[in-house]
């Protein structure tokens, strides 16, 4: 495992603090991109130093298309993160994704219009294009399947994530195009939030949890209800392997 230094969690629908985090204070960053989407907590996870980001808001109440990712992952730096984990609550597509499995996207594909994408847009700051072939840093995804090892989880190692405007749900037909673009798990918030952690220097990587199976991929609906049991399962497993992660950490 490569040495962690901050561990950044930003939270997704489902998620809330991890319960081992230890918070000492919460402070809303001001960036010159403007405010993160909730004050970030800040604090320590089994004796290392560690921030957490609610990226709906606290309460959860803004929209993937709505949320200032630009804001988020700034404060989320400036406030000393080294390392970023990102819990997102995702439909499954691929077989293997069924709910209550988690897994350790490798890939994505971008499908969202409109969003605030980039730091250097030639606006506050000069125009740069990153190198973005592997949008989710190895070595932080291979510390999290180490963690998941450890705690006992099974974590699929590999997966490709189509990111989608929302806040709706998608249509059959449009999880059957995913299908076909290769796509294994759909959500709606991996972009720009991994782009822009990649432009800080960021080790960023996605710890996602399938709550539901995507329209069209089971007989049975879609359900809020199905949707909250499944989120409230795969938080307890996510927990386990951020613990482990970090305790795995302190361990040196």
């Amino acid at each position: 495992m490569q040495r962690v230094r901050c561990i950044a969690v930003i939270g997704g629908s489902a998620a809330t603090l991890p319960q081992d985090f230890v918070a000492s204070d919460a402070c809303m960053h001001a960036t010159a991109w403007g405010e993160p989407s909730a004050p970030v907590h800040i604090g320590r996870l089994h004796g290392v130093p560690a921030l957490y980001l609610a990226r709906h808001g606290e309460p959860h109440a803004i929209a993937p298309h709505r949320i200032n990712y630009r804001a988020n992952l700034r404060a989320l730096a400036d406030l000393g993160a080294s390392d970023v984990v990102a819990l997102n609550t995702v439909g499954g597509i691929a077989g293997a994704a069924a709910p209550g499995t988690l897994w350790l996207p490798d890939q994505l594909i971008d499908y969202t219009w409109g969003r605030e994408g980039s730091y250097h847009d030639g606006a506050l700051l000069p125009l740069d294009h990153i190198e973005f072939t592997e949008p989710f840093d190895g070595g932080m995804r291979e510390s999290l399947r180490v963690a998941a090892d450890g705690a006992g989880v099974v974590a699929h190692a590999r997966g490709v994530y189509g990111c989608t405007q929302g806040p709706r749900l998608e249509t059959a037909a449009e999880i059957e195009r995913l299908r076909r673009d290769g796509c294994d798990l759909v959500g709606m918030t991996a972009m720009p939030e991994a782009a822009l952690a990649r432009e800080l220097g960021l080790r960023y990587a996605m710890l996602a949890m399938v709550v539901n199976r995507a329209a069209g991929c089971s007989a049975e609906p879609i359900t809020m209800a199905g949707i909250r049991a499944q989120s409230a399962r795969c938080l307890a497993q996510a927990f386990a392997v951020l613990e482990r992660l970090a305790a795995l950490a302190a361990a040196g």
